[in-house]
């Protein structure tokens, strides 16, 4: 070994060790212990505004439906009279059309919006992509009441010519679920409003399925195509499980929609207060009869049993949220376990 070569490595053994690069330290001092101050008090209070507002609401709600409460008591939520003139109200025929109506949206619109979002993220094309996804956001865009008068004007005249019919000669006859869609073609009725409201809540639907399956790694999903599964396989075995807890978390935000929707349904429901086996017949929602009937009011008595569908119509909003809530923490829980 040379000369210059033992001088290199004395000098590469004598040499000190590099110093490790240190994050700056956090600044001290009045002006940042003010900020952070400031900062936890300004978020502390939204957090104690958000509250404050919906126990208001309640309160407000529950003030002003005492009348109805007192003088109905639980029947106010089986009867289905509905009489101004005698003052004898009952909430049946609205709560049976809210949830019929959502629940329509809800069988129609969530395999649209699973099948949206999974040619949006696995099968479209990157030039189709872009305009179909700014589309769907268009969907969501529009106001309500344009949706209810499209559907007045244009979807319920085409549905009553061309679809009704024939679905009333088709599934008229079968036993049992005949009962369902018999009745004259109208056009309007819950099953209309429940069509609406689909067409509605698929924008939203659409937009967190397609935002939670483009969160799945893509390293997953080229594993299971390279092992020889289908799209769809991937889509159930892999993409779904993995994303759960979004997509229940999208269906409940357009559950809530569908269940507080005001304008379009009134539009197409046929605000008629009758309880009938057919889904063609005209009927009420909680949201529709409060925009049709408040200003019309006359009486403290109507005025309180308005008050109480709304009431009813808050506490069904609740419930809704709080089984999401329990549904996304059984589905955490399972994830927690099996890791």
């Amino acid at each position: 070994m040379n000369t210059a070569t033992i001088s290199i490595s004395e000098t590469k053994e004598s040499a000190p060790p590099r110093a490790r690069t240190q994050p700056p330290a956090p600044r001290e001092g009045a002006g940042s212990a003010f900020a952070d101050a400031l900062f936890t008090g300004v978020t502390r209070a939204a957090a104690i505004l958000v509250f404050s507002l919906l126990a208001a609401i309640m309160l407000s709600l529950l003030a002003g439906s005492a009348m109805s409460i007192k003088h109905f008591g639980a029947n106010f939520l089986v009867n289905s009279e509905w009489d101004p003139v005698k003052e004898d109200f009952g909430a049946l025929v609205p709560i049976i059309g809210t949830l019929v109506t959502a629940g329509i949206a809800m069988i129609v619109a969530v395999p649209v919006s699973f099948g949206i979002a999974l040619f949006l993220t696995e099968l479209s094309p990157k030039w189709l992509k872009r305009p179909l996804g700014t589309a769907i956001e268009l969907l969501a865009a529009i106001p309500s009441i344009i949706y209810g008068m499209w559907g007045l004007f244009v979807f319920a005249p085409l549905f009553m010519e061309y679809v009704q019919p024939s679905m009333v000669k088709v599934l008229g006859g079968i036993p049992l679920i005949g009962a369902v869609f018999a009745g004259p073609p109208m056009g309007i009725g819950m099953f209309t409003a429940g069509l609406i409201l689909s067409i509605m809540v698929i924008p939203f639907i659409t937009a967190v399925m397609r935002d939670v399956f483009d969160l799945v790694p893509p390293m997953l999903k080229e594993s299971a195509y390279g092992l020889g599964g289908t799209t769809w396989e991937v889509m159930y075995q892999v993409v779904l499980p993995y994303t759960k807890v979004g997509v229940v978390g999208g269906v409940m935000l357009g559950l809530g929609r569908a269940l507080g929707e005001t304008m379009a349904v009134t539009f197409v429901i046929g605000n008629a207060h009758r309880i009938s086996p057919s889904l063609f017949a005209p009927g009420n929602s909680i949201a529709s009869a409060l925009a049709n009937e408040f200003t019309e009011a006359v009486g403290d008595l109507y005025t309180s049993a308005l008050i109480e569908l709304g009431l009813i119509l808050f506490l069904i909003t609740v419930v809704v949220l709080a089984c999401s809530k329990f549904m996304l923490s059984r589905l955490a829980r399972q994830e927690g376990t099996r890791s």
